[in-house]
């Protein structure tokens, strides 16, 4: 390539550099002539169906869209991940923009119908603190259930102690509801401003509501119309999915003093005075 072409090359890459600037140039330049017409556009989160009122909102129901900033309410949100998990408080048509005022954080003002699963019910019951661990389950936890019940009749009457339910889900303790901002906010008591109480370590509560199916809900209504004091909530490890149930008898004073007095802690079968006598016949020494 000789100089005369080496020279018209840069020449002509230089005029394709120059003619890009102006070109981009020219579109900045019409692109602000159209914002200050039209207004500047924002990226907000829409809905992407038609969301009823008091439906948990999920992804699959937003989107992120492009809106004329002066059109847009100042509250309006601009990531999805801030919205996923919250209710609507009102109705939301397709397209229309979610603000902060048309959702809810799951809690009591919510109601808790949204934490319920699917072919499962909601079941209070009235605890205190030796029935439910020191009032120290929060919602979310897991629990065993342990029933009280009274067998048999007259002289043969036996009260048992048994393993009822295992890894039952706590839904709310009191008004404090699972998945929800654990606070409340109240006015305060002249009336001029407003209290705000953290119910991560609440214990005032007198009542715990659990998740079961039909049929236990309407087992453990049962043995709390017998007897309103019969079930005990028991902590359990998030991580423990072992099952005892199937392998633990019921328990009876008599069984437990069995155990007791037994070698070994090993229940022998026998009454626990037969079994003293049995054990220090052992220990006898022979002639």
């Amino acid at each position: 390539m000789g100089p005369n072409e080496s020279r018209n090359l840069w020449i002509s890459i230089g005029a394709g550099i120059f003619a890009t600037f102006m070109l981009y140039s020219y579109t900045q330049e019409k692109k602000s002539e159209m914002d200050k017409t039209l207004g500047e556009k924002i990226r907000v989160v829409v809905a992407k169906e038609d969301i009823r009122d008091m439906d948990t909102i999920y992804e699959t129901s937003l989107e992120i869209k492009e809106k004329l900033k002066d059109e847009v309410e100042p509250d309006a949100f601009r990531d999805i991940g801030d919205v996923i998990g919250t209710v609507a408080a009102i109705p939301v048509k397709k397209g229309q923009t979610l603000t902060k005022n048309k959702v809810l954080e799951p809690g009591p003002q919510t109601g808790m119908a949204i934490q319920v699963a699917p072919n499962m019910r909601a079941i209070t019951i009235n605890v205190d603190e030796t029935r439910a661990n020191a009032k120290l389950i929060r919602p979310g936890d897991r629990v065993d259930i342990f029933a009280v019940v009274d067998s048999g009749r007259g002289a043969n009457q036996i009260k048992q102690v048994i393993l009822y339910k295992e890894n039952i889900v706590i839904l709310a303790t009191g008004v404090n509801v699972n998945n929800n901002l654990p606070r409340t906010i109240e006015k305060d008591p002249n009336g001029k401003g407003f209290i705000q109480n953290t119910l991560t370590g609440d214990t005032k509560y007198n009542s715990l509501t659990i998740e079961v199916s039909p049929s236990e809900a309407q087992d453990i209504l049962a043995l709390v119309a017998t007897n309103p004091g019969s079930l005990y909530f028991s902590l359990r490890n998030p991580h423990d999915k072992g099952v005892v149930r199937g392998r633990l008898p019921a328990s009876t004073s008599e069984s437990v003093l069995q155990k007791v007095t037994s070698p070994y802690g090993q229940s022998s079968g026998l009454p626990a005075q037969n079994q003293l006598n049995s054990n220090s016949g052992q220990n006898r020494p022979r002639n």
